[in-house]
């Protein structure tokens, strides 16, 4: 049988989603649990890969196993055997030609930075924080900029793997509540450390550091070596996947409204 899962993640207690060699991927951690149901060693295979540090919302994953169990079991088995940083939301039986990463069409991605004089204490390693205020309507007017096809080289860490930088973004937004600014982005695929290092670029742009035709010029110069630094992950979570409606997932976005 085939399994897709939907997951929510703490990033801030993990390395990364990918296996570890001290076994500190959320991968790991939720292998181990699915094996204790399934009675077997499983392997997962995950929409996206995130950083250390980095949230999930709504994580999708697939894995194969010979044990049959109701559908509730993944969920509620695989959870009793979870530390309560990570949590199975639903499981659901899908065909051998489904998979997670290549039969996804869409990821998205918000990352919540608090704006304030004061570092916050209780969403601490839950959210980014930047001191000075910001200009979300300047954010807003940019980032419109990274709508559509493009080679993202000025946005790309120097360690990623990906064999192309050209991406689609679909939609890319700034909004304010209070103190919060929310960058939301929705794109076929992204690169290692991409919306990281989108973010410390707007954020420059909110500060006035770059306007907005010298933040369209980075993307066009596809060189990461001008971009600003990247940006903390704290803030940085893992919204959604979307997938064609035949393979009926139960998967819906977690977004902040």
């Amino acid at each position: 049988m085939k399994i897709a899962i939907g997951i929510e993640y703490h990033g801030a207690y993990f390395q990364g989603w990918q296996s570890q060699p001290n076994h500190r991927g959320v991968q790991d951690a939720l292998e181990a649990a699915i094996a204790e149901v399934a009675g077997e060693a499983v392997r997962l295979h995950a929409a996206g890969r995130t950083d250390t540090g980095v949230h999930a919302l709504m994580q999708v994953a697939h894995f194969e196993t010979t044990a049959i169990r109701p559908q509730q079991a993944w969920v509620r088995g695989t959870n009793a055997h979870l530390p309560p940083w990570v949590r199975v939301l639903w499981a659901y039986g899908v065909s051998d030609d489904f998979h997670a990463r290549f039969s996804a069409r869409a990821r998205s991605y918000q990352y919540v930075l608090y704006n304030h004089a004061v570092a916050p204490a209780s969403q601490h390693g839950r959210v980014g924080w930047y001191h000075r205020p910001l200009a979300a309507d300047a954010m807003q007017q940019a980032i419109q900029g990274l709508i559509g096809e493009h080679d993202f080289s000025a946005f790309r860490a120097s360690e990623c793997q990906a064999s192309s930088p050209i991406r689609t973004m679909h939609d890319a937004t700034v909004s304010q509540q209070g103190r919060y600014i929310i960058f939301s982005f929705r794109a076929n695929a992204f690169l290692q450390h991409q919306i990281r290092n989108m973010v410390g670029a707007l954020i420059y742009v909110g500060q006035g550091k770059l306007d907005v035709p010298a933040f369209s010029a980075l993307l066009q110069q596809k060189d990461r070596t001008l971009s600003p630094p990247t940006f903390m992950p704290d803030g940085l979570y893992f919204t959604g996947v979307t997938y064609d409606e035949h393979w009926q997932l139960p998967v819906c976005e977690a977004c902040w409204d």
